[in-house]
């Protein structure tokens, strides 16, 4: 009689686990700023002490901080846009617009790149 327990057998293979899927995490509004903030995030300057400064309230659209004139200043919420962002102050919805200086029509930000503007006259630059 042979042995049979002689002749070596194959090893048994491990199974293999299934692989798992690895979620993807969606980002919220609550934690996230809107698409494309972070171009206009910071403080801009105007003419005459005019300035605006923009934040990320963390709530999907962005704070404006502004002292649009001599006389009046507020705070208020903007939405990221293609192109810009929009808000609304007196009752009238406006868009601050990438522009350059001389876009402004303020000769003291002629020639600057840099650039948001609301309306002729009204504009705030960086740098």
């Amino acid at each position: 009689m042979e042995n049979s327990a002689a002749t070596p057998l194959p090893a048994p293979k491990a199974p293999t686990p299934a692989p798992s899927p690895t979620p993807t995490p969606t980002p919220t509004t609550s934690n996230t700023a809107a698409p494309g903030a972070s171009q206009y995030l910071g403080r801009w300057v105007g003419v005459e002490g005019t300035y605006l400064v923009v934040s990320d309230p963390a709530q999907g659209d962005v704070k404006l901080e502004m002292q649009y004139d001599l006389d009046n200043k507020g705070n208020f919420v903007g939405t990221v846009t293609p192109e810009g962002i929009r808000f609304e102050r007196g009752g009238e919805t406006l868009l601050l617009r990438p522009s350059n200086g001389d876009a402004t029509g303020l000769k003291w930000l002629a020639g600057k790149t840099d650039c948001l503007t609301v309306k002729p006259g009204e504009g705030y630059c960086r740098g």
